[in-house]
């Protein structure tokens, strides 16, 4: 097992990489057909660290042509279902093998610390694809109950073309959350990674064919939204989309969908989590860690970002003093230096629309209680300190908008029926914590909250045994769990007459 190196190896391992960089289609890594390819810029320090292919219409016909021909050839969707397991946990140990590589890749490319690159990404993602490697061979069909004249059996077949696109924000894991389910049932695949962090997905997608993956199973096109995302949602021989990102965008996916083949779409788009924390919660101080890190990990670039403190009047003080102390000790540091806690926003449009939101909260009203500049300025890199507000109210902006930035907004209530209706008081559903004591409030106010995910006395709990999504404009459909393979397969009724 790999282990977490130096910020000295760290530096001398990226001045050594040479990540692969073109589209990988048919098994082979190919040039765009263009032959037109984009900077990929380290948020780290603002340097390219590569020249990327940069797919586009004709480019997306021929990932879904190779991934069309092998679907129906079978050589992956009717593989027995115990061979398909062997070849997606050979993957897992493969992107486990190369841990380190692939965190270098996903903080270079990305920004975040490369210690949780190393620890929460890689390994995350290792286990999402051995995690239903490990189901297939344990999800029954059903039989109808049915008189003796008759049989019948209800069957999941894969849907056949998956498009997956996905976010920068866990590049490998938001892949890895839908190749899981999508190979387990036997599909095949085409990945658009974002155009800011492509990198490690195309590694990955070489390990697959190391592990034993048919070719054509797994194709990566980078490129960007308008091109590759949009031939992808409009194409009529894709069958499905599963997307990670914004409502925006997420919407001209449903509209891709009407206009050409009524394709699935499966969306989780974004949120604005309440941290609901009521006076009466047994640990303000866990409280206190758990609102740090559920706004400034990964540098708030999170969809479940628990970006809204909910907090009782009567202790709002004391827990902000906390959660400021906390973010004090996270001010961003170099990513590649393992002691780093919180590192740089993604890219530098993305560092600007974070400060033009501190910019509003101020505007509109809130005390900047932490932060609100940019920091780091020699490094070349776009890096933003902790922010914390006081004094919001739910109708401010940053309250209102996703910001994906590090950027807490505390809003004060007086019990905990006006939290549940300041938490459902929003566009978004993806999560919401609740802190308490009792028992049965706990269970009201979860029941009450429209969200996809409740988390009581934590922030972010769960594994892969719990599905996620989200109501509302969140989304719909779920990762995680069983109920993830639902998305990437149809439900067939055979009636089979025996009178």
């Amino acid at each position: 097992m790999s282990k977490l190196l130096t910020r000295d190896e760290y530096q001398r391992l990226a001045s050594e990489l040479t990540p692969r960089t073109q589209l990988f289609i048919d098994g082979k890594f190919v040039d765009a057909q263009s032959g037109k390819t984009f900077d990929c810029v380290s948020p780290r320090d603002g340097r390219v660290i590569a020249q990327v292919a940069e797919g586009d219409v004709a480019d997306v016909d021929r990932a879904v042509a190779s991934a069309r021909a092998v679907f129906e050839k079978g050589s992956w969707s009717q593989m027995a279902p115990a061979k398909r397991k062997r070849i997606l946990l050979n993957l897992a140990d493969k992107m486990r093998e190369h841990r380190n590589e692939l965190a270098l890749l996903e903080t270079l490319d990305m920004g975040k610390p490369i210690r949780d690159s190393f620890a929460v990404d890689v390994m995350s993602a290792a286990n999402a694809i051995q995690w239903h490697a490990e189901a297939i061979d344990k999800v029954y069909d059903e039989v109808a109950p049915t008189g003796p004249d008759a049989l019948g059996l209800i069957t999941r077949e894969p849907i056949g073309v998956v498009a997956a696109v996905v976010p920068w924000n866990f590049p490998m894991l938001m892949a890895a959350w839908k190749l899981g389910p999508a190979l387990a049932t036997g599909n095949s695949v085409i990945v658009k990674p974002a155009e800011q962090s492509p990198l490690s997905m195309l590694r990955i997608a070489e390990l697959a064919v190391e592990a034993g993956l048919p070719e054509g199973v797994l194709n990566v096109v980078p490129g960007f939204g308008p091109t590759a995302g949009k031939a992808l949602g409009l194409h009529m021989d894709v069958d499905c989309v599963a997307f990670t990102g914004s409502g925006e965008v997420g919407k001209l996916f449903l509209q891709y969908a009407g206009q050409s083949n009524m394709k699935r779409v499966w969306l989780e788009a974004g949120g604005k989590t309440p941290n609901i924390v009521l006076a009466d919660a047994h640990d303000l101080d866990k409280a206190a860690q758990h609102a740090a890190m559920g706004i400034f990990f990964n540098q708030g670039e999170v969809c479940t970002a628990a970006s809204r403190l909910v907090v009782q009047e009567s202790i709002r003080d004391e827990l902000v003093e906390k959660i400021v102390k906390i973010g004090e000790t996270m001010m961003p540091g170099d990513p590649l230096d393992p002691a780093t806690a919180m590192g740089a926003i993604v890219d530098e449009g993305q560092m600007q629309r974070v400060l033009g939101y501190i910019e509003k909260g101020r505007a509109e009203g809130a005390t900047l209680r932490l932060g609100g500049e940019q920091v780091r300025r020699n490094e070349g890199g776009f890096y933003i300190a902790p922010t914390v507000f006081d004094g919001v109210r739910n109708d401010m902006t940053i309250a209102r908008e996703e910001i994906f930035g590090p950027v807490l907004s505390v809003i004060s209530v007086k019990d905990a029926e006006e939290a549940v209706k300041v938490a459902n008081d929003t566009i978004y559903g993806l999560a919401a914590c609740i802190w308490t004591r009792d028992i049965r409030q706990a269970h009201r106010m979860a029941r009450a909250v429209k969200a996809g995910s409740v988390w009581v006395n934590c922030w972010d709990g769960g594994d892969m045994t719990m599905p996620f999504g989200g109501f509302k404009q969140s989304g719909n459909g779920r990762d995680k769990s069983l109920h993830a393979m639902d998305k990437y397969t149809e439900v067939k009724a055979t009636w089979i007459d025996l009178s």
